[in-house]
């Protein structure tokens, strides 16, 4: 599930790992793909159920804009915010 589009090149960008209420994931997932900041939304197995990346135009935006707004998503239960220090190049 994807979001408004990745990899923009400005934009600061961090993953969050999501854990949801049993049998919310998917759900969870679809709504925040339709967030504004979201990048990509996926649904995963593992000790979380939602990985989303998200972006915004400078760090205060991403932490006092786009990170709230994720949080107000009803069925989360956890977050983890990994802000993303560098970009490996092959």
């Amino acid at each position: 599930m994807s979001g408004q589009g990745q990899g923009r090149s400005d934009l600061v960008e961090a993953f969050m790992l999501i854990q949801t209420d049993v049998g919310r994931a998917e759900v969870v997932a679809k709504q925040l793909a339709a967030l504004p900041g979201v990048l990509t939304s996926e649904y995963v197995t593992g000790p979380y159920d939602v990985v989303v990346r998200i972006g915004a135009d400078t760090l205060d935006k991403l932490t006092s804009d786009v990170v709230p707004a994720v949080q107000q998503v009803t069925g989360i239960t956890r977050t983890l915010t990994c802000p993303i220090a560098s970009r490996a190049q092959a």
